[in-house]
């Protein structure tokens, strides 16, 4: 091997040897930092004096050089501790260290004045020129400064490097303050995956401008045409957007737009909702559907909700499910006085258990391991708690698995209700909010049908003599990123590789998210006066077929291509379309333009309470289903089965029992 390549090896092994040092290494102690600004101060002096030395200045020869120097690093001592410049992170420094410096140097200055002053009163002459205090006062500063600059930008550097993997190249679109602040952070962050590289003005024109050293490029009216440039000429791997700048459909132009020259988008969380610079790279992330789905913001009145649920004692059922979980969530911020958290599924209830002790460790709650259709156990936990309100969650809603065990729909999603609600009525709970379903409008299926027999159900007992609760129905479509939602579902197809699979290219649905439904039932339940059903504005619907193809974009894949798209067929009970009014039912606006009520509708307590409790005989007796689905179409004249087994019985002549 030559002498050269040993050389260039061990110079290799060298910077690799000292970049791991200084990263491994903890903060300077405070005595050394001191210790070399005070050296720098020396330095500097020493500069200066040699400097002058060699000019026209003649110096005064009160004193020699060394009792000299020893007077002004002796003031930046003390100037020094005064200010406590030492205290700052040096690899870390900021302006208020800078700050300090300069205010250490400007006292030496001032106080070397004033000792110059005193010398020459008592000793009728000087002991430093004037032209050598203000350069020794201004070369030590920037000396100091400049060390600190040197650590931080090396120790950057070497942080920058130390992995080796290149970081994203990204284009920020926007010029305005909150853009420019994330691509400060980004820039300081050497833990971030993203590096800024230009910004992308698209409202103002800009010509060869520059901003933090980044150039600014203006769309001129032209994405597609300023991201194939952004593509070719500076390589950016992605685009970011900050808050919610732009409209969905706007967001949607710019995906479709980017997607067509390879590059990826990200959202980024505005600064202000940062607890700390370097929580940029935790708000960074890729563009979700829910991003895309065009639904106006949701604005609730907090401060009702807030008066409804403080110091109450509230029981959520199907607490660990996606709707429950969420109602907890967003419950303990209004400080409730107990809550009750109870589901049958132990894993996730478990789950739920473990958050709340360590993300609320002062509320008072607790989690029951507890079935809805067990009445023994569901009348201890009522005894044991005097409910103020209690949020009905606990359903099964998976269409296809109940068209094939009614029964069980059945069983939790009717009788469950109908235990809950008289235990509510027997121990006087204030509210009784139920989480109903688009699906129990119209049903094709057996899963729509029990919920819409539960709607019934707490309808009629609301005319009951003697009943106290208010019983409120919400009713509201799919909701993103919920169990068993569409969503995930396609997420886990694509990651395997597809195909994503959509049952028909015209089927289109309601969408919310998780957050905004469940904020509109806390603001529904306190709407009600007893009966009513609110329906909630779920906006525009949306394509799945379209959802699938925007999905797989996001992926950074293209549709039928990379990732092909199956036509399935309609599954058993499955609509085209979900609906949220029966008809028949009119709707009355309310102080929230999001959240509608239907007029209360009085069904006949009696006659449901009858056909319930023959369905409940049929059950323990029945082995088949047929007699079940029967009695519930008897009870709900609008359900006609779709794409199930159970249509031959929409066929047969039933005698339909009045329960209005």
């Amino acid at each position: 091997m030559s002498e050269k390549k040993l050389l260039s090896g061990n110079l290799v092994r060298r910077y690799r040897h000292f970049r791991k040092y200084t990263l491994d290494q903890q903060y300077l102690p405070r005595w050394v930092v001191y210790a070399i600004d005070l050296s720098l101060c020396l330095l500097s002096f020493l500069v200066i004096e040699l400097t002058l030395g060699n000019s026209l200045y003649e110096p005064y020869k009160i004193l020699n050089i060394v009792e000299k120097a020893f007077i002004l690093v002796f003031l930046h001592a003390i100037s020094f501790a005064v200010f406590r410049t030492y205290s700052g992170i040096i690899r870390h420094s900021t302006f208020t260290d800078v700050y300090r410096l300069a205010m250490a140097s400007g006292t030496v200055f001032v106080l070397s004045v004033i000792l110059n002053f005193l010398a020459k009163v008592i000793f009728t002459q000087r002991i430093f020129l004037t032209i050598e205090l203000i350069l020794y006062a201004s070369f030590s500063f920037l000396v100091v400064v400049a060390f600190r600059v040197t650590v931080k930008e090396t120790y950057r550097f070497l942080r920058m490097t130390s992995s080796g993997k290149r970081k994203k190249h990204i284009a920020i679109l926007g010029t305005d303050d909150k853009n420019i602040a994330l691509a400060q952070s980004l820039l300081a962050d050497w833990g971030s995956e993203y590096k800024p590289i230009i910004f992308v003005s698209i409202y103002e024109r800009f010509g060869n401008h520059k901003i933090m050293g980044l150039p600014v490029i203006s769309s001129k009216g032209d994405l597609p045409k300023t991201f194939a440039t952004l593509k070719e000429q500076y390589d950016i791997d992605g685009i970011l957007i900050v808050g919610n700048i732009l409209s969905v459909k706007d967001k949607n132009f710019i995906m479709e737009s980017a997607f067509d020259y390879g590059l990826d988008i990200y959202n980024a969380a505005l600064p202000q909702q940062w607890h700390e610079p370097s929580d940029v790279r935790l708000n960074i992330a890729p563009m979700q559907i829910e991003d895309l789905l065009e639904r106006t913001v949701i604005e609730i009145d907090t401060g009702i909700i807030s008066k409804d649920l403080h110091n109450k004692t509230i029981l959520v059922t199907g607490g660990a499910g996606s709707i429950g979980r969420e109602l907890v969530n967003q419950i303990v911020t209004f400080s409730p006085k107990k809550l009750i958290v109870l589901d049958n599924a132990e894993s996730a209830l478990h789950d739920v258990d473990l958050t709340l002790k360590k993300q609320v460790p002062d509320l008072n709650y607790q989690v029951y391991l507890a079935d809805i259709t067990d009445s023994n156990r569901m009348e201890q936990i009522f005894r044991k708690y005097k409910f103020d309100v209690i949020y009905h969650a606990a359903a099964y809603k998976h269409v296809p698995m109940i068209e094939k065990h009614p029964k069980e729909g059945i069983k939790t999603n009717i009788f469950g209700t109908k235990t809950l609600a008289e235990l509510a009525v027997r121990f006087k709970v204030g509210r009784f909010v139920m989480i109903s379903t688009d699906k129990a409008v119209n049903p094709t299926n057996v899963m729509g049908a029990t919920k819409r027999a539960a709607e019934i159900y707490v309808q009629s007992l609301q005319q009951a003599i003697g009943c106290k609760t208010k019983f409120i129905t919400t009713r509201f479509g799919n909701v993103l990123g919920s169990n068993g939602s569409v969503i995930p579902f396609f997420k886990k197809q694509i990651e395997n590789g597809g195909p994503v699979t959509v049952t028909h290219k015209d089927i289109i649905r309601y969408f919310m998210t998780i957050k905004e439904a469940c904020q509109l039932v806390l603001q529904a339940g306190t709407m009600g006066k007893g009966g009513e059903i609110f329906v909630f504005d779920m906006g525009k619907p949306v394509r799945i077929l379209d959802m699938a193809e925007r999905m797989i974009k996001l992926c950074g894949l293209k549709p039928y291509v990379d990732i092909p798209i199956k036509i399935t067929g309609l599954r058993e009970g499955e609509k085209l379309y979900e609906e949220l009014l029966i008809d028949g039912e009119t709707t009355l606006p309310t102080f929230n333009p999001k959240i509608m009520v239907n007029r209360v509708v009085k069904h006949n307590f009696n006659a449901v309470t009858r056909t319930l409790d023959e369905l409940e005989a049929s059950m323990k007796i029945s082995d088949s289903d047929e007699p079940l689905v029967q009695l519930l179409k008897q009870l709900i004249p609008e359900f006609k089965s779709s794409n199930s087994v159970y249509e031959k019985l929409d066929t047969k002549q039933v005698k339909v029992r009045s329960i209005s």
